[in-house]
């Protein structure tokens, strides 16, 4: 009773929340967020009623299978977007935007926190510097996607940020495993280059590796399903197979195969779109049966931020750095690599900003990071604070750049109503 009740409690607050913001026209995911918030350990969870809020961060982790199956997805439906005829005609721009963005983010930020760590040696080590500049690369999917789809935005700007998101986490977890290998050599004189280099490396190819077989397998399947609602729950089906396949871990010798749910789903999602000819028609169906899930994924992110962090002076001053400099690199990199490869003006003058918010991928490698000791504390607290602005700021910042882009359109008048008005202007 107490988990279904916390569930409807999420659900009607955030659902709640959503009218209201709506009379600023701010984006849902904003709404969710912040009555998450208002139900977590900070605020009603306070009140110690299991059911009616969240008391404590270990009450959030409860449902964290809901955030993993709402991440598969999200991740599905960015992977839908790799189509082979828009990749033909732009694939060759979206690598180099993708790299570029977040190898600048990676280099302003470890060059404005090496400046912090000069300053304050005993405060802030340099390997946390260093580690926080891999961070830097990853975008939120989920909260970029969800603005995408609530606002129905469709243009140049929107057919080129959905796919850069995607590849973010490819380019994250490449830069991350380089990066936090020197970390850890500067932390204990030595490094395990098949631990801190290799397993991740491997991982990127085995998820690509698992998404593709399983798409095929997704493709096979529904054929022997006609009915709309057949299709969808096989669809539902492989979403929820390609996440539990992703918690594998499988020893090979002295390399670990691990999986990456974000990263098989996608590869699912673009198998699958590539090969399926009624591919529009299912993602709708899709968008329909998940959109319940995101709603609580977005609520429980909401109750899961720490407000802890803004105890310490120090984490305060590294994160208002961070978050200065990496929207800078992301900005200032994806508006010159977009110039140089020919962009829309649009494409060029906006799209960074729609490449602000970051959660779930900074958040598993700050997570990662731990294992430096005391420096790995400090990177957690600053991705958390980090997290904590970029989550509410962030579904606002792309809203306001598709808008001016011209990729959100007016509300459409129902056809029934459009010809109530078509009569009385005849009449």
């Amino acid at each position: 009773m107490q988990t279904l009740l916390a569930l409807s409690v999420a659900m009607f607050a955030g659902l709640l929340m959503s009218r209201l913001t709506k009379l600023k026209n701010l984006p849902s995911v904003t709404a969710y967020l912040v009555a998450g918030i208002l139900i977590g350990p900070y605020c009603l969870g306070r009140l110690g009623i299991p059911g009616i809020g969240f008391v404590s961060s270990e009450d959030v982790a409860r449902y964290d299978i809901i955030c993993d199956a709402a991440l598969g997805f999200i991740a599905f439906a960015m992977g839908s977007e790799f189509r082979m005829e828009d990749l033909k005609h732009m694939g060759k721009k979206v690598v180099v935007v993708a790299v570029f963005q977040a190898m600048t983010a990676t280099v302003l930020v470890d060059i404005a926190l090496c400046v912090i760590h000069f300053l304050m040696p005993d405060r802030f080590p340099l390997s946390a510097a260093i580690t926080l500049g891999a961070v830097a690369t990853a975008t939120a999917p989920a909260a970029t996607l969800m603005v995408v789809k609530q606002y129905k935005a469709d243009g140049p700007l929107t057919r080129m940020l959905l796919p850069i998101v995607a590849l973010d986490d490819v380019v994250g977890l490449v830069v991350f495993a380089v990066s936090f290998g020197i970390a850890k050599a500067m932390e204990h004189g030595a490094v395990d280059l098949v631990s801190v280099i290799v397993n991740p490396l491997v991982e990127v190819v085995a998820s690509l590796i698992l998404g593709t077989l399983l798409g095929l397998a997704f493709h096979l399947s529904e054929q022997f399903f006609l009915s709309r609602s057949k299709r969808m729950s096989i669809s539902v089906t492989f979403v929820f197979l390609a996440v539990a396949l992703s918690q594998l871990e499988i020893p090979a010798g002295h390399v670990t195969i691990g999986f990456s749910s974000l990263l098989v789903c996608m590869m699912m999602g673009t198998v699958f779109c590539n090969l399926c000819a009624f591919q529009e028609e299912l993602m709708g169906l899709m968008d329909r049966w998940s959109g319940s899930i995101l709603v609580l994924f977005f609520v429980l992110s909401g109750a899961g931020l720490e407000f802890k962090v803004f105890s310490d002076w120090a984490i305060i001053l590294v994160g208002v750095v961070y978050i200065l400099f990496r929207s800078l690199g992301k900005i200032e990199g994806a508006k010159f690599a977009a110039r140089m490869t020919h962009c829309e003006p649009t494409i060029q003058k906006y799209l960074g900003i729609t490449l602000l918010p970051q959660a779930g991928v900074s958040l598993g490698m700050s997570l990662t990071a731990m294992s430096l000791g005391e420096p790995g504390i400090i990177v957690r607290n600053v991705a958390l604070f980090a997290v904590l602005v970029y989550e509410l700021v962030g579904p606002l910042m792309t809203r306001i750049a598709l808008e001016k882009a011209g990729e959100i359109s007016d509300k459409p008048i129902p056809p029934r109503q459009q010809a109530k008005l078509d009569a009385a202007k005849k009449g």
